[in-house]
């Protein structure tokens, strides 16, 4: 794949979880959640991107989002689940993508906020139509994704190099 070969992130936040006695990381999706998630799914297959792979929290709320989502696609990527994206800043997301295989081209998040909110508003640096202003006004609900485009390879991806162009919730 050539450096000038566009890439694309897509950042999906986790649909609702419940709140339970359980640790965080054990946390089961919610009556709603299992409704989000095949609803964000479908939405995914629509936008017409082929992911070409899949990074998944180990996080239980995660795995249940990511289980029921890709059941809407029309190809389940590759997916390497990530023990790293489960509670991670701002600077370990970064250093995920730049971690990235060079013949990735559309790699997809599944993971937690504030990190998926973060590293979609540090990578943007413009915006197609008003997806900004919206995420921005909005924050980043569960079941809740951004597209972002990247010039060059991933090892090279910092804050502001990228282009939002899609963001979806599910009240939209």
């Amino acid at each position: 794949m050539s450096v000038d070969t566009p890439r694309r992130i897509v950042l999906l936040r986790h649909a609702k979880a419940e709140w339970s006695q359980d640790s965080d990381h054990e946390r089961p999706l919610a009556e709603r959640g299992r409704m989000e998630a095949p609803v964000a799914g479908r939405k995914l297959a629509d936008s017409g991107i082929a992911f070409d792979l899949a990074l998944c929290s180990t996080a239980a709320r995660t795995r249940e989002t990511w289980k029921l989502a890709v059941h809407e696609m029309p190809e389940r990527p590759r997916t390497v689940y990530e023990e790293r994206l489960y509670e991670a800043s701002l600077g370990e997301l970064i250093a995920l993508v730049n971690e990235t295989p060079d013949e990735v081209r559309d790699l997809l998040v599944i993971g937690h906020n504030p990190g998926m909110h973060a590293l979609a508003d540090a990578l943007s640096d413009g915006a197609e139509g008003d997806a900004l202003a919206r995420m921005t006004r909005g924050g980043f609900p569960t079941a809740a994704f951004a597209v972002v485009e990247l010039p060059g390879t991933w090892k090279s991806v910092e804050h502001g190099v990228g282009k939002l162009t899609e963001y979806w919730t599910p009240n939209d």
